[in-house]
């Protein structure tokens, strides 16, 4: 075991109590020689690191964000989702905490080992069944089994969620979860080893009026092959630049040269009353804004670009550019 480092200050009021009498230094010999021991549980073994849990909470912390946007879809009204916590547990104790006859949704997580566990609390999946199914959202309390139109609708619901979960995760590994088992008693459910460790993460769970928790229950053997990718070293490195595909830079270019952009040559401005507008006639002449000395402009999709001079290419109307537009300053004399 590691020895106990003391700080300066600590030191200081040591040798302070020390010198006035308040402690012996005796008992401090008598308190060394006894055995100092750490109560392990083994049953609660912690294996993963602060840092670790650190980057499964950032995970699901996104995972909760793009959850309440799709609840909110999909039920028509107001939604929050967000983490409460992030603990390590034994499978055993975890399940002992979930209620009877709530929603367990059991899924894999291709190319990685084992099965995850979502569970909504009972007044949380209710609320969500009874507003799918033209309610207020308001939660009831069911004892009964669900009915198999209850049961569909349900699985659907928390089926079509797994694609956000497959999001959160797109920055560590590249999974594709498929929903496998749909419960509603956590007797019948046996994942792992009782002594397994699991990480759960609880996230705070508001719909309309009714609030509850949904719980995520990971293994250890899920997340194993890709723990060295949960350090935060993992997350501080930079990407390497990608090389440029020729193929894929020649498209881009081919589409950009085939844009079709506005291009206007801006002969002059003029203004006038609605009144001489209505009055123009045959023949009348209308004075614009530009002086024939100057250049005029060029707009490319309702923006000026330059300052050009019209004229004549091979018999048809054509300009010259002269220089690029400054926003009105460094005029050209023409």
């Amino acid at each position: 075991m590691a020895e106990e480092v003391l700080s300066q200050n600590e030191i200081d009021s040591l040798l302070s109590a020390l010198s006035t009498g308040e402690m012996n230094a005796e008992e401090l010999k008598n308190e060394d020689k006894e055995k100092k021991v750490r109560v392990y549980d083994f049953k609660r073994a912690l294996r993963f690191s602060k840092d670790q849990i650190r980057s499964l909470t950032r995970i699901h912390e996104n995972f909760s964000r793009l959850l309440t946007t799709y609840f909110s879809a999909q039920l028509r009204t107001y939604v929050n989702i967000e983490v409460a916590s992030v603990d390590q547990l034994p499978y055993e104790e975890f399940i002992r905490s979930i209620p009877t006859m709530t929603i367990l949704n059991i899924f894999s997580v291709p190319p990685l080992e084992g099965r995850i566990l979502l569970e909504a609390n009972p007044n949380v999946s209710y609320a969500m069944m009874d507003r799918v199914l033209g309610g207020r959202g308001s939660s009831v309390n069911k004892v009964d089994n669900l009915t198999e139109i209850e049961t569909t609708i349900m699985s659907h619901l928390f089926e079509r969620s797994l694609e956000n979960y497959q999001e959160a995760w797109g920055s560590i590994v590249d999974m594709d979860p498929f929903l496998e088992e749909f419960e509603v008693n956590p007797q019948f459910l046996q994942m792992v080893s009782p002594n397994e460790t699991v990480v759960v993460v609880s996230l705070n769970t508001t719909i309309g009026e009714t609030s509850g928790m949904i719980n995520i229950c990971i293994p250890h053997v899920v997340l194993e092959p890709i723990i060295p990718k949960l350090s935060v070293h993992y997350w501080m490195q930079k990407e390497q630049p990608k090389e440029r595909d020729p193929e894929e830079f020649q498209a881009i270019t081919h589409t950009i040269k085939d844009t079709e952009l506005d291009v206007r040559a801006i002969l002059g401005e003029a203004e006038m009353s609605i009144q001489q507008f209505l009055g123009l006639k045959n023949d009348d002449v209308i004075r614009l804004e530009q002086p024939i000395d100057q250049p005029i402009r060029m707009k490319v999709d309702e923006e000026d670009k330059f300052y050009i001079q019209p004229g004549k290419s091979k018999n048809k109307l054509a300009v010259q550019i002269l220089e690029e537009y400054q926003g009105g300053a460094g005029k050209v004399e023409g």
